[in-house]
C-alpha cells in the first residue's frame, strides 16, 4: 500500500474552526449544556464542539417543528417542491465544501464523498418531479359502482424524526429527510455525535433554498438520551443504523404507536456465476467491499465465486486490491481511506486476527496503518474462513471480504440465503437473463445485477430496504415518500344508508345484496 500525504487539515476550501463553531451555534439549548468534542479521524484531533442537548432540548425543538409544519401541510406541494429543487442545486453547488466537511468528519476518500454529495441532488429532483403525482387525491372503487364512490386523500404526519449515522452522514440524512418534507413534514435531525457538522451545514443550506424557519433542525447528543427523547417528542422516526439498536428504536416507536422506518445491518453477498467475467466481477469486488473503507451497510462481505472461477478471480482481485492507494488527502488521489475512529478499528482488527487463528488464509491486507493515518487498515481478503466463525456470520463493516468457492450455483444461493440479514446482493455473469433468475432467488431487499450496490441504490424511482435483520420500511421511490403521510379515505353514498329502505323486508334485502355482490365480483373477475 502507497503511502499518501495531504494538504491541511481544514480541505481545498481552508474550512476554519470559527466556520465549524458558526455552524453548532444554529443549535440552541435550554442553558448551558456540555460540550461534545467532535474528532477527526484524520489526525484524531479535536475539529470543534457540539451541544450535549437533553432530553428537555428535544422536546422544546419538537414542539418549534410542529408550529412551523402546519402553515408548510397547507403550501402546494409544487412550491414545497421547488424549495428541495433549489436545495439540490445549492448542494450541488457547494460541493467542494461540502465534500471537505464529510471527509474531516469521517476520513473517507474523496470520491467516495463525493457519492454523497452527487446523490442528493438526484433524490431532491426525483421528488419534486414526482412527489406530487405521487400524492395526489386519488379515486378509487367505491363499494356499488354508480351507487357510492370513495377517494384517498394523504396528509403528513407531523414530525419526522431521522436518527442518521456517521458512515454517510449527508446522503443518509438527506434521503430520509427530502421525502419527509416534501409531503409537508417537519424534520429534527439528530446525527452521530461524530459527524454533526455536515447535518447543520445542511441545515443552513435548506434556509437558504428558502425552507422556512423551524422545518428543519437539528439536536446533538448520545442517541440513548437524545436518540430516545426524539422518538417520544415526534409522530414518525427513520433510523438508519446498527440491528440491535433498530430493534430498541422500533420497540419504543411500537409503544407510542408511530410508524418507523428501518435501515439496519446487513451481511452482504456476492455471487460470481461460472459464466462472469472474473476482471469485471474482481473490480466489482473492489469497489464493492472496500468503499469507504467497507464502512457501508450495502458492501459485500461474503464472496461466493463457482469453482471454475474461483483462482481466476482470485487471482484478479487480490492483484487489484494490492494495488489500491490509502491516504487522507483533500484531493481526487487515494483510493482508501480512514476507519471512524480507534473503537472501531480495534473491532474490525478483532474479526481478522480471530478468523487467522481460526485457520483462515489471508491473502491481503490485514494491517493497522498508522503511518498513514491514526485508523487506517488495509482492504483485507481472507480464505478458508469457517462459515461458523464470527467473521462469516456477523456484519464486519470495515474493509475485510471472505472468498469461498462453491461447486454448483443451488450452492451458492443457498449459501447467500444462510443469514439473518438481507439488505444487499450482487450477481455476477455474462448472462443477464440468467442473473435475474438467480437474483429473483436471493432473499435480499435489493439485488444488483453486475454491480456491487450503486445500481441498485441510485435507482431512485425503486425503493430500497432491507429483509429480516436488516430492517423494516423503504426508502426511494413512491414508498420513501408515502411512509411520511397518513392516507384518509373519503367514501360517499349517492343513496343514503347502506340498508334496507323503508317497507322492505330484510330477508328480500339480503337476497338483493347477495345477488348484488355475486355479480360484482364477476365483473371484477371478467373486467380489465
Amino acid at each position: 500500500m502507497a503511502r499518501t500525504t495531504g494538504p491541511p487539515v481544514y480541505g481545498e476550501t481552508g474550512l476554519a474552526p470559527d466556520h465549524l463553531t458558526d455552524l453548532a451555534s444554529r443549535i440552541e439549548p435550554t442553558g448551558d449544556r456540555s460540550p461534545i468534542p467532535v474528532r477527526t479521524p484524520i489526525t484524531d484531533d479535536e475539529i470543534g464542539t457540539v451541544p450535549s442537548c437533553t432530553a428537555a432540548d428535544v422536546e422544546r425543538v419538537a414542539e418549534r417543528a410542529r408550529a412551523a409544519q402546519s402553515s408548510w401541510a397547507e403550501t402546494p406541494i409544487e412550491t414545497r417542491a421547488a424549495v428541495l429543487e433549489r436545495f439540490g442545486d445549492l448542494v450541488s453547488d457547494r460541493r467542494t465544501e461540502l465534500l471537505d466537511i464529510v471527509q474531516l468528519e469521517t476520513g473517507k476518500a474523496r470520491h467516495h464523498a463525493l457519492e454523497e454529495v452527487l446523490d442528493v441532488p438526484l433524490t431532491c429532483s426525483y421528488y419534486a418531479a414526482n412527489g406530487p403525482a405521487i400524492l395526489a387525491d386519488a379515486d378509487r372503487s367505491g363499494a356499488i359502482p354508480f351507487v357510492a364512490d370513495a377517494s384517498v386523500t394523504y396528509d403528513p404526519v407531523g414530525v419526522v424524526g431521522v436518527i442518521s449515522p456517521w458512515n454517510y452522514p449527508l446522503t443518509l440524512a438527506m434521503t430520509d429527510a427530502v421525502p419527509a418534507l416534501l409531503a409537508g413534514n417537519a424534520v429534527v435531525c439528530k446525527p452521530d455525535e461524530r459527524t454533526p457538522f455536515i447535518a447543520l451545514a445542511l441545515a443552513s443550506l435548506l434556509e437558504e433554498a428558502g425552507l422556512p424557519d423551524g422545518l428543519f433542525q437539528v439536536v446533538t447528543g448520545d442517541g440513548p438520551t437524545v436518540g430516545s427523547a426524539l422518538i417520544d417528542a415526534v409522530e414518525y422516526v427513520a433510523f438508519t443504523g446498527g440491528t440491535e439498536t433498530g430493534r430498541t428504536v422500533a420497540e419504543q416507536a411500537g409503544r407510542n404507536l408511530i410508524g418507523c422506518s428501518l435501515e439496519l445491518g446487513g451481511k452482504n453477498p456476492m455471487v460470481v456465476l461460472e459464466d462472469a467475467d472474473v476482471e469485471t466481477a474482481a473490480r466489482g469486488a473492489v469497489k464493492g467491499a472496500f468503499t469507504n473503507a467497507g464502512q457501508l451497510c450495502l458492501a459485500p462481505e461474503r464472496i461466493y465465486v463457482h469453482e471454475d472461477r474461483y483462482e481466476p478471480f482470485l487471482d484478479a482481485f487480490v492483484g487489484a486490491t494490492r494495488k489500491l492507494s490509502l491516504g487522507l488527502e483533500f484531493a481526487y488521489g487515494p483510493d482508501v481511506g480512514s476507519l471512524i475512529d480507534g473503537d472501531h478499528l480495534e473491532l474490525v482488527e478483532a474479526y481478522v486476527e480471530g478468523a487467522v487463528d481460526d485457520g483462515a488464509s489471508l491473502l491481503s491486507g490485514g494491517r493497522h496503518r498508522p503511518d498513514v493515518g491514526p485508523f487506517c487498515y488495509e482492504p483485507t481478503i481472507l480464505t478458508d474462513v469457517d462459515p461458523d466463525s464470527r467473521i462469516a456470520c456477523e456484519e464486519t463493516f470495515g474493509p475485510v471480504v471472505s472468498v469461498y468457492p462453491v461447486a454448483e450455483t443451488s450452492e451458492a444461493i443457498e449459501r447467500a440465503n444462510d443469514t439473518p440479514y438481507g439488505l444487499n446482493a450482487s450477481v455476477w455473469t455474462e448472462d443477464r437473463a440468467r442473473g435475474r433468475r438467480v437474483a429473483d432467488e436471493i432473499d435480499c431487499g435489493t439485488v444488483c445485477i453486475n454491480d456491487p450496490y450503486t445500481v441498485g441504490w441510485a435507482a431512485v424511482d425503486a425503493p430500497m430496504g432491507g429483509f429480516g435483520d436488516s430492517g423494516l420500511g423503504r426508502r426511494h421511490g413512491p414508498e420513501g415518500l408515502r411512509r411520511y403521510v397518513d392516507a384518509r379515505t373519503i367514501a360517499t353514498s349517492r343513496i343514503g344508508p347502506f340498508d334496507a329502505p323503508p317497507g322492505v323486508s330484510p330477508g328480500w334485502f339480503a337476497a338483493f345484496m347477495t345477488g348484488l355482490t355475486t355479480l360484482q365480483r364477476r365483473l371484477v373477475r371478467w373486467l380489465p
